[in-house]
């Protein structure tokens, strides 16, 4: 090895171990970590996703919220579920969990009687005389879901555009615009949920 590179590389070492024990002291820390800790703040971290980077083209307008139930988190999480089976990523299943928050609140609906839009039924209010499946497929939260997620794979370009114009090319809906307030709260969804 020539002179150069060998006091080149002892140089960085140098400065290597020199950093090291400047930042040393600098810690107050008096216990000593563990693999176990080390590990355990690795996964909260790869845990939690970031809602803002689930969010690329920013909110539009006034943002809404519901609390959820042991049920529509259950929603939730087949949701993600589903996305994650269909090959998606977590912008696809923020646009899917947004949809269903519009659409039934997470909730899914059985047929409602006289408070029906049609014979609109399930998280994502998919109607069985419009080819979206049976009664029994679009109440089962998978199957809704990946019949979305087959829809929005059809929009071209719907990554770059705003979440409530790729929600209402699959949906068709009378309220297009609606979609968008429920951005903020499927994206922390995601990122609360993706990893669990």
């Amino acid at each position: 090895m020539n002179t150069i590179l060998r006091k080149s590389i002892l140089g960085i070492a140098g400065l290597t171990v020199a950093g090291g024990l400047a930042a040393g002291p600098l810690n107050h820390d008096t216990s000593t970590p563990t693999t176990r800790d080390a590990a355990a703040v690795t996964t909260t971290q790869a845990a939690k996703l970031d809602s803002a980077a689930l969010i690329p083209h920013g909110v539009q307008g006034t943002q809404s919220r519901i609390d959820l139930d042991d049920e529509q988190t259950a929603n939730v999480k087949a949701i993600i579920a589903a996305t994650k089976k269909a090959g998606m990523d977590e912008r696809a299943a923020v646009v899917s969990i947004a949809t269903a928050l519009q659409e039934s609140k997470l909730e899914n609906l059985g047929h409602l009687g006289d408070r029906n839009d049609h014979d609109s039924q399930g998280l994502f209010q998919q109607r069985p005389s419009s080819g979206w499946g049976t009664v029994e497929q679009i109440t089962d939260p998978e199957y809704s879901t990946m019949a979305f997620l087959k829809g929005l794979k059809q929009v071209d370009g719907w990554r770059d555009m705003p979440l409530t114009k790729a929600a209402q090319t699959v949906q068709v809906s009378a309220y297009p615009d609606h979609y968008a307030q429920w951005e903020q709260q499927a994206a922390d969804l995601v990122a609360e949920h993706w990893n669990s």
